[in-house]
């Protein structure tokens, strides 16, 4: 279990306290060792990790294959990660989990709002929709570049879609609508596939 006291010490200031609080109630975990992994929408069993080390074996497993969440936050581990020596154990630390995930998710919640123009109370919960799926709006959000600046960096990631066929994650996720009515019903995989020797 984690303590609450680390949301002051470790999360990111952008972010409102409550807001922080909420988005940790609705679509983190108490426990800082949790891992859930889907595959499109199905639920996949893993075993309950006890150690970092049990948690990091279920990650590099699945992650490329499946949706992996991690932590506190429910971290999407994977995002932005070339090869598996970049799965960092910290993940699994609630102080920094909570650090890169509120980080990530306020990013999240920016772009939201500045859809909206405003911070109305349907924002969060777009937000944490977003968070949930990985999309808003049929793009991206772990990957779209901060609002008002520059498609670099992490936004221009190569990857390749479900074809195999290269492309470059700044566009709209190839297909989207074909998961859904709702474009934010896309499953936000990143292929890494090839990690390991994967094929």
């Amino acid at each position: 279990m984690f303590d609450p006291a680390l949301i002051t010490k470790c999360a990111d200031p952008a972010l409102k306290p409550a807001i922080i609080e909420r988005f940790i109630a609705e679509a983190g975990s108490a426990n800082p060792l949790s891992v859930t992994v889907k595959s499109g929408d199905r639920l996949v069993l893993v075993p309950v990790a006890r150690t970092s080390e049990e948690v990091m074996a279920i990650v590099s497993t699945y992650v490329g294959h499946a949706v992996v969440r991690v932590g506190v936050t429910q971290y999407p581990a994977g995002i932005g990660v070339n090869e598996a020596s970049e799965l960092k154990v910290d993940l699994v630390d609630a102080c920094e989990n909570i650090r890169v995930g509120t980080g990530l998710f306020a990013k999240v919640y920016r772009i939201v709002t500045k859809w909206y123009g405003s911070e109305p109370p349907e924002a969060f919960d777009d937000a944490v929709y977003a968070w949930q799926t990985g999309y808003f709006e049929g793009r991206s959000v772990f990957l779209e570049p901060e609002p008002g600046k520059p498609e670099t960096g992490a936004a221009n990631i190569k990857s390749e879609n479900h074809d195999g066929a290269p492309s470059t994650l700044a566009t709209p996720a190839k297909d989207v609508t074909s998961h859904g009515d709702h474009p934010a019903s896309a499953d936000p995989r990143v292929d890494l596939s090839r990690i390991n020797g994967f094929q």
